[in-house]
């Protein structure tokens, strides 16, 4: 007894020492520990992801993949699993466990050696978010005080949820839902119990008990998870012996990437980066859908690709990529320079299999393109080698357009066998064609093309195509690329016209003008594309044709200055327009992006919207952050209550860069402080700048210009440059207008319906190339002389904006309208309809071919009847035109 007495005091003096000394350590460290704000605010580092509009994920952005879950969204065997591993009595201590502690305190006393034992999943937690993985007593001591003060301020659901969201398991994986698309391609619920079992023995070590990087020490510490839950009763022996034998199923799975559209991901990612910045973006969880739905896209996609491999295959085969092997019959070269084999041979004996499958997986392709090595080549037909390690054939449907490549306005013969074009050895690349699926000879096409398609009611994005590869050059022609419009601009430059006086009817002389220039010592001579003159000729038909010189002589009678102010209101930058006559042949450049928003000032009515791509921003739990209200075609905007947007906002950063989405993404601003997290915004109506009647005049215009007008037999036929539109789509709502210029460096076709802009340019990037000519490839008319010269790779020619561009816009309309009902564009109530003569465009009396019906603003139309010495009729051949060309403007 005498011993007992020492020994208590000893036991409450080391105890209140002990209370003492934690006391005093907490306040030492009390500054460092993180505030009480910061626990209560802890915030996941979460990548960005986009979304189509209908909700197709087409990027991630950020370096630690984490996908949220809610603790409702967590399968009970997960949760089951992680806590029998890691913290078995969770529910029972205050976020420290005297026992695991004590565990820990043993096993360092035996072995000298600092485990990880006693760590709470809670002491694990803060290690996570606050501290290091250095193995030192001060940062333990700093654990256990955040550990105990995370419990007080968050109850054991809060603590746990964050807890499998934050652990990292493994490559860039953090939290259970990032492991399970990492390790699985699957969501948490989808996962079996070995899967489960294997993912949450991961935050011991996740860099070596991964299932992809070390199997066999995954499948060990499986073993050691299902003991532990077998163990605390949460899984049955049968279970246990189903999931411990189980084989390993894991494999990297990248981002669970349903739609491929990089050039808008990156558009979107760009404009996150300059309103958020780079961190914030790409770790703020936020969930972006653009406007764009995956059905529009995913048509404009098709029809550029296609339409770029049909320029590049009319133009001829450049070669094969590369001569692998030259076999005996040889000769000294095949093809053209590029497969030279003298050059670019790499072996003298054909090719194992073996070698050739090692080649071919790492032989990078873009797109739908993929390589593949000749070993044998027939009369009509060669076999070849994939990389999936098989052969196939490719007859003569898909190697009779490579016809040899000479120059852009110069190709080769028709090739008659298969030997004209490839040799055993070549690696060359191949595609499936989208309509037949038919597998052909293929080559990277040389020239680009951009293409973006709007809604003109609201200028929300449909469609935006950068190029033919994102893979390829990350340049997006559609939005950055300031390329000469061409023909383009002369919808504008009429409508100019019309607001100054002239009508549909108006007379011009198509006529050469040759002018001198007096401080350059040269004359100006615009001419029309073909150089054909019509003399007199109505306003309607001279831009369906789309006639140069008249375009010229209505910039001149309306005065240049008029011109360009008027040009500026469709929102061309005014800076940027000429200032002079070739001005009205479109000599200015700018963006697709710029040309498909002024196109809709017309399609919608007169308004300018403003073009946005951005839908809403959510945050990593599915919050609406934002949500775009742009400005309407409207005015008013008669619009029901239920109709109105709602914004919403979770915090002070969401709020401080307002004004920059309301000016980026063309959207009103986000509510000033969080009693207004449900705010319904009016719709707004966007500026008039427009006259009705001018855009639908316009329109009319544009509609003759893509198609064919008249008729043939009584000889008042013609066809507007983008007959084929109408011809192929068989619809008569839409409007268009192609654009060359000169040399064909730049081509292009806007047109739209009365709900869809859409907007095509095609061109090299070398602004000194030329698009050229094809001659005739009787191989390809062969195959469908009906269709000859109509679209596609068989077309002949100068290349054009008819030619080059425009079978891309009508492509993406054959899908994007299937199915859509013809929509008559609504004709402004004060327009007038006359009926006037054909050639001098005066009232006439005539019902027949030589008359027709026209539109006309009040006040407009014609009064005088056309008299008989001017009266012309075209399926006269002694009719003549009494009016002398020189008093026509």
């Amino acid at each position: 007894m005498k011993f007992l007495k020492p020994a208590f005091f000893i036991l409450i003096l080391a105890f209140v020492v002990g209370v003492a000394t934690t006391f005093a350590l907490y306040y030492y460290m009390k500054p460092d520990l993180p505030s009480v704000g910061m626990l209560k605010d802890v915030r996941l580092q979460t990548p960005m992801r986009v979304y189509t509009q209908d909700g197709k994920l087409i990027s991630q952005f950020g370096v630690k993949r984490r996908i949220p879950l809610t603790i409702e969204d967590v399968p009970q065997d997960l949760i089951n699993a992680v806590l029998a591993t890691e913290d078995s009595r969770f529910y029972q201590h205050p976020g420290v466990d005297p026992i695991g502690m004590a565990r820990a305190v043993v096993n360092l006393i035996l072995t000298g050696e600092k485990g990880q034992g006693g760590s709470t999943l809670t002491m694990q937690l803060a290690r996570g978010f606050f501290l290091t993985r250095d193995k030192t007593y001060i940062r333990k001591i700093k654990e256990i005080f955040i550990a105990w003060h995370m419990e007080q301020l968050l109850s054991k659901q809060e603590i746990l949820e964050l807890y499998l969201n934050k652990v990292e398991l493994g490559h860039r994986a953090f939290g259970f839902g990032a492991a399970a698309q990492v390790y699985y391609g699957k969501t948490v619920n989808e996962l079996n119990l070995a899967q489960i079992a294997t993912i949450a023995g991961l935050p011991q070590a996740p860099s070596v008990l991964n299932p992809i990087s070390r199997p066999d020490r995954s499948i060990v510490r499986r073993r050691v998870v299902l003991l532990r839950m077998l163990d605390e009763k949460y899984i049955t022996k049968a279970q246990f012996e189903e999931a411990v034998n189980a084989p390993i199923t894991a494999k990297k799975h990248g981002a669970e990437i349903e739609f491929s559209a990089p050039y808008l991901a990156d558009l979107i990612w760009n404009e996150m980066v300059e309103l958020y910045g780079k961190e914030e973006a790409e770790t703020g969880g936020y969930q972006v859908y653009s406007t764009v739905p995956s059905s529009t896209q995913l048509a404009a996609q098709q029809a550029v690709q296609r339409n770029l491999h049909d320029y590049d295959e009319r133009h001829g085969y450049r070669g094969s990529e590369q001569q692998l092997w030259i076999p005996a019959d040889l000769p000294v070269a095949v093809g053209n320079d590029k497969s030279s084999v003298m050059t670019s041979a790499i072996s003298s004996e054909p090719w194992e299999e073996e070698q050739m499958l090692d080649f071919l997986k790492d032989y990078k392709t873009f797109e739908s393109m993929q390589p593949a090595i000749v070993v044998r080549v027939n009369e009509k037909d060669i076999t070849i080698f994939t990389r999936t390690g098989r052969y196939s054939t490719i007859d003569w449907d898909g190697l009779d357009w490579a016809r040899k490549y000479i120059t852009d306005t110069r190709q080769g013969n028709e090739p008659e066998k298969a030997s004209d074009i490839v040799s055993q050895g070549s690696l060359i690349l191949i595609r499936q064609r989208e309509d037949d699926k038919h597998w052909q000879l293929t080559q990277y096409p040389d020239a680009s093309s951009a293409f973006i398609a709007l809604d003109p009611h609201n200028g929300a994005a449909q469609a935006v195509i950068g190029g033919y590869s994102f893979y390829q050059s990350q340049f997006n022609r559609a939005t950055q690329a300031k390329r000469q419009v061409g023909s383009n601009i002369k919808p504008f430059i009429y409508s100019s016209a019309l607001a100054n006086g002239f009508t549909l009817a108006s007379i011009i002389n198509d006529a050469p003008i040759n002018q001198w220039e007096r401080g350059t010592g040269n004359a100006w001579r615009p001419e029309n594309s073909p150089p054909e003159y019509d003399g007199p000729i109505r306003l309607r038909v001279a831009l369906g044709k789309s006639k140069n010189v008249v375009s010229v002589r209505l910039v001149r009678a309306v005065g240049l200055e008029k011109v360009t102010q008027h040009l500026a209101r469709f929102g061309f930058d005014l800076a940027e327009i000429p200032k002079d006559e070739t001005v009205s042949l479109g000599s200015g450049s700018h963006t697709p992006l710029e040309v498909a928003t002024a196109m809709s000032v017309i399609a919608n009515g007169g308004f300018l919207i403003q073009p946005h791509f951005v839908e809403r921003i959510e945050d990593d739990y599915g919050k609406v952050l934002w949500k775009s209200n742009p400005p309407l075609a409207c005015d008013p905007c008669d619009v029901a209550s239920d109709n109105t947007q709602q914004t919403t906002a979770t915090s002070e950063e969401h709020m401080d860069i307002e004004a920059m989405l309301a000016a980026e993404l063309g959207s009103a601003q986000l509510p000033k402080d969080e009693s207004a997290l449900e705010t319904a915004e009016p719709v707004r109506s966007a500026p008039r700048v427009l006259d009705a009647d001018n855009a639908f005049l316009v329109a009319e215009m544009m509609r003759t210009a893509v198609k064919t007008n008249g008729n043939w037999n009584k000889k008042t036929y013609w066809q507007g440059t983008g007959w084929r539109a109408s011809n192929l789509l068989q619809r008569d709502d839409i409007s268009g207008k192609t654009g060359t210029t000169n040399d064909s460096k730049d081509t292009w076709f806007s047109g739209f319906t009365n709900d869809l802009v859409a907007t095509v340019w095609v061109g090299f990037d070398d602004m000194g190339r030329s698009l050229g000519r094809a001659s005739r490839n009787q191989n390809l008319v062969n195959k469908n002389p009906q269709k000859f010269n109509f679209i596609g790779n068989a077309m002949i020619g100068g290349e054009d904006g008819a030619k080059a561009a425009e079978p891309a816009w009508i492509r993406f309309m054959q899908k994007t309208l299937d199915g859509v009902p013809q929509t008559k564009r609504p004709m402004p109530t004060d327009l007038v309809t006359t009926r006037i003569d054909r050639a001098s465009g005066k009232l006439t009396q005539r019902t027949d071919h030589t008359s027709l019906f026209e539109y006309f603003a009040p006040g407009a139309a014609p009064t005088t009847y056309v008299s008989d010495s001017e009266f012309v009729d075209p399926a006269d051949e002694n009719s003549k035109q009494s009016k002398p060309l020189e008093d026509i403007f």
